[in-house]
């Protein structure tokens, strides 16, 4: 999970407030210290821990508590609230407005800028839009011949010159072909250290190319050098936005996550993983939601809407909502969770999971479950699986010898089945009490209200 170590301090801390009798001096005192201790730990920078602490205990002391909510709760929120705040508040979405719309990616060398290229690439590809790279990266070693691979992997174009020595000749060579493409995506070189001839090079190109956006990548395992990375390249070429990759690692990633604060920009992207599709927009509130244990059901519909692309969506919606199920639906259903990434990190997103510590052995035989379900689906007739009430111990022995698999597996995928059918009638119509009984067991914290 992203922050595991933060997480787990400030999910201790809330229990805290939530299990406390009274929300006095004393205890907000305690819940500051905590607060600190957990950030100070994840590699944030001291001057803006204090900052953040200073304004949750003024909140938490001097504000009353609204209508409806009690002091604990609203405790609850003023940490929420002020998290978020700190992390940059609303979510700073790019949307290209000009063709070509350029983003130019700096940072230094092992930063993560050529993999980020990519998945930038195909975060726009997959809206629509029509994407170049170009690799200006003249000094490291085969860095043409890595971002090559990466477009061609992802059918991008790429533009760049393996002789050539001279970025700003490599970048007027292909001016006039990238006014073709609707978002360009620039990668430079980057250095083991920051160096004048680094910053030289990249206040050259910002004057040449003039980009639109201006990204810093930035690895989440910094630390504290994070806050000088990001003033030297800010005054190079002004940074416009932090992209913070290896997220998905057990780094700290506080320097990472407060490198913007540096630059007076915000957090646009993170990358938390390897693959092309390992990248999130930065959206505050979700991700405070996640680190406290609240989930993040924007970004999970996101990531089901992704994973579900080229099915019939709108099919198997009427199909839930009339109360119909079959196992062919629970497999498709499977399928698309088994894209949306691992079960670990799934579950950080759907609220009130976040808070449950559950082993990663356990995670581990939960995904070769459904490696085993869909074996056995696959050993299935087509009657069986729109039908499962039909199959009968007889049954149950033929698909067992078909799949190679136990008849145990079968009677644990039919009651799986039989569960998530009890789920989805909960969702029909006229049941929102049902609903909201399940909702409130699913709630992290024992006072937290539904809005």
């Amino acid at each position: 999970m992203v922050l595991d170590k933060l997480s787990d301090s400030l999910k201790n801390t809330l229990k805290k407030i939530a299990g406390s009798m009274f929300v006095d001096e004393r205890l907000v005192n305690e819940l500051v210290k905590d607060i600190q201790r957990a950030l100070l730990q994840a590699d944030v920078n001291v001057q803006l821990v204090f900052s953040l602490t200073k304004k949750i205990k003024e909140r938490a002391l001097k504000e009353d508590a609204p209508a409806g909510l009690s002091k604990r709760e609203f405790l609850i929120n003023i940490v929420y609230e002020e998290l978020v705040a700190f992390l940059g508040g609303e979510p700073a979405r790019i949307q290209p407005d000009r063709k070509p719309y350029i983003i130019m990616l700096v940072g230094l060398f092992g930063s993560g800028k050529t993999t980020t290229s990519g998945k930038l690439a195909k975060f726009f590809t997959k809206r629509g839009k029509k994407v170049a790279l170009l690799g200006l990266d003249v000094h490291r070693p085969a860095a043409m011949d890595q971002i090559k691979q990466v477009g061609d992997a992802l059918g991008v174009p790429v533009f760049i010159d393996k002789t050539g020595k001279d970025p700003s000749a490599i970048y007027d060579h292909h001016k006039e072909t990238l006014k073709g493409f609707d978002v360009v995506i620039v990668d430079t070189a980057g250095r083991d250290a920051l160096s004048e001839d680094l910053i030289t090079e990249i206040r050259d190109l910002t004057e040449l190319i003039r980009p639109h956006q201006r990204f810093l990548v930035i690895s989440a395992d910094i630390g504290q050098a994070a806050q000088t990375q990001a003033e030297e390249f800010h005054r190079s070429c002004q940074i416009t936005g932090v992209i913070a990759t290896k997220m998905d690692g057990t780094a700290k990633a506080g320097g990472a996550l407060t490198a913007c604060a540096a630059t007076d920009t915000h957090i646009i992207f993170l990358g938390t993983g390897e693959k092309p599709d390992d990248l999130e927009e930065f959206n505050p509130k979700g991700f405070v939601s996640r680190l406290l244990g609240m989930g993040d059901l924007e970004l999970l519909l996101e990531k089901a809407k992704d994973a579900m692309e080229g099915q019939d969506t709108e099919l198997l919606s009427k199909k839930l909502m009339k109360g119909e199920f079959s196992l062919s639906d629970l497999y498709e259903q499977m399928a698309a969770m088994r894209k949306m990434g691992p079960l670990n990190k799934i579950m950080e997103m759907v609220p009130g999971f976040g808070q449950i510590k559950l082993p990663k052995e356990a995670l581990r035989v939960q995904e070769g479950k459904l490696d085993t379900w869909k074996i056995l689906m696959d050993s299935m007739t087509v009657e069986e699986k729109e039908h499962p009430d039909i199959i009968t111990v007889d049954r149950i022995d033929r698909i067992a010898k078909g799949s190679g698999k136990k008849a145990s597996d079968i009677r644990e995928l039919l009651k799986q089945y039989r569960q998530s059918k009890k789920m989805i009638k909960m969702l029909k119509p006229g049941k929102a009490k049902n609903m909201e009984g399940m909702l409130r067991k699913m709630k992290g914290f024992s006072g937290m209200k539904l809005k």
